[in-house]
């Protein structure tokens, strides 16, 4: 799927040559954010009409959204699905909003709204333990690593200079690397999978280690 300054969303199939099977229709400014669920049921969309929609995959171009939320009060670019419950999405909030609600897709009601201070650009799940890590613009750029469902700020990361625009998780899930308008690509090993002791708990390199164990491992510019 794609989303344009046409405000318009695109559903492809690319298994066939006439690959544009919908054109979907709700928002009224551009669409800035796009995510399918993982059971593949779901699209979620956000735009800078400050709105999330929450389409069916078997929609049509003359199907509307399952659900038009409209709590955001800035545009929603960032959208994540948790890989830990079915049906449950996280969604930040730009500039006027700040926020990070979490939502029960399956009856459209939110669940929880978290103020963060800044803009919210990107959204990352722990596939590991119940944590979500976002990314933020003005005024520090930050990284910020919270505890679902309680929110508690576990650790904020720094380094980038401009606002973090996105952020993408590794194969084997425990490095994250984040991309900001300062045109550098930083990699931060921030998840860590759990330890094979026989007591549970979390490897050296987990949040137990303090600062050391949120490392930034590298920076690479990309201009």
């Amino acid at each position: 799927s794609s989303g344009g300054r046409d405000n318009l969303i695109i559903n492809h199939d690319v298994r066939i040559a006439e690959h544009k099977v919908a054109n979907l229709m709700s928002h009224t400014q551009e669409v800035c954010g796009l995510a399918w669920s993982p059971d593949g049921m779901t699209l979620a969309s956000g735009a800078n009409d400050n709105k999330l929609c929450l389409w069916d995959a078997a929609a049509s171009s003359r199907s509307r959204p399952r659900y038009e939320l409209t709590d955001h009060q800035a545009a929603v670019k960032a959208l994540a699905w948790s890989p830990h419950e079915r049906n449950l999405l996280a969604t930040g909030g730009g500039t006027a909003d700040r926020c990070i609600k979490f939502w029960n897709t399956q009856s459209g009601s939110m669940l929880q709204s978290v103020d963060t201070g800044s803009q919210v650009c990107a959204l990352q799940w722990n596939p590991y333990e119940k944590e979500i890590l976002s990314s933020h613009g003005f005024a520090r750029n930050q990284l910020c690593l919270w505890k679902y469902p309680t929110m508690a700020k576990v650790k904020e990361l720094e380094g980038h200079s401009a606002r973090v625009l996105h952020m993408a998780a590794s194969p084997d899930g425990s490095t994250v690397v984040s991309a900001a308008a300062d045109e550098t690509l930083r990699f931060w090993d921030v998840f860590a999978p759990p330890s094979k002791s026989r007591d549970g708990k979390r490897g050296a390199s987990d949040l137990s280690g303090g600062a050391k164990s949120k490392n930034l491992s590298r920076t690479m510019h990309i201009r």
